[in-house]
């Protein structure tokens, strides 16, 4: 049985944030797609460039290729998310220690967060990328509240337009980071 070395968490958490940043930031290629792209399946001759391009369309693929665009015949190399949601949770919920991310598999895990103010609550988000187009269905966030009651941590409950309105945050920024792309590389 081969032996695998062993990280540290903290230092294997760091080398795969760098690593997921400085493949994300160092894309030079300027975005050809229009401002007022529909997204994939919407009928323009693009569409079928869109799918397989890697990194220079609203697929925002990383990590990967499209399923079809594999021509080494290894059946499907790698999952890609959306570049622009990724960053965006990142940013997103970048106030909040990092616990997991999964940039394969699109998954941001934060550690429990006590805001300033607020001593006898903590919380914890996880978010989804689900898709690798930029849309308001590819991202899910989830939010986990708990209050200290005596010396217990116990679940409570958040409200119900917390996760809702912190995906809404999330695709604001994604799109923020979009315009930024194409406004710079015209």
């Amino acid at each position: 049985m081969a032996m695998c070395p062993s990280f540290s968490t903290p230092r294997l958490l760091a080398v795969l944030l760098v690593s997921a940043f400085a493949l994300v930031a160092c894309d030079s290629k300027p975005n050809p797609t229009p401002i007022n792209y529909q997204g994939l399946g919407s009928g323009s001759p693009g569409d079928v460039a869109a799918i397989g391009r890697l990194g220079g369309d609203d697929s925002g693929v990383i990590f990967g290729v499209t399923k079809g665009n594999d021509k080494g015949g290894g059946g499907g190399a790698g999952i890609g998310v959306n570049a622009y949601l990724w960053r965006g949770a990142l940013d997103t919920l970048g106030f909040m220690p990092l616990s997991s991310i999964d940039p394969f598999g699109g998954v941001i895990i934060t550690d429990w967060y006590t805001p300033p103010a607020t001593s006898g609550e903590r919380f914890k988000a996880t978010a989804y990328v689900l898709t690798q187009d930029l849309r308001s269905d590819g991202i899910r966030v989830a939010i986990f509240r708990q209050e200290l009651r005596g010396n217990q941590w116990v679940d409570s409950q958040v409200a119900a337009a917390t996760n809702s309105e912190m995906e809404d945050k999330v695709l604001a920024r994604a799109r923020r980071l979009r315009e930024q792309a194409v406004g710079g590389n015209r």
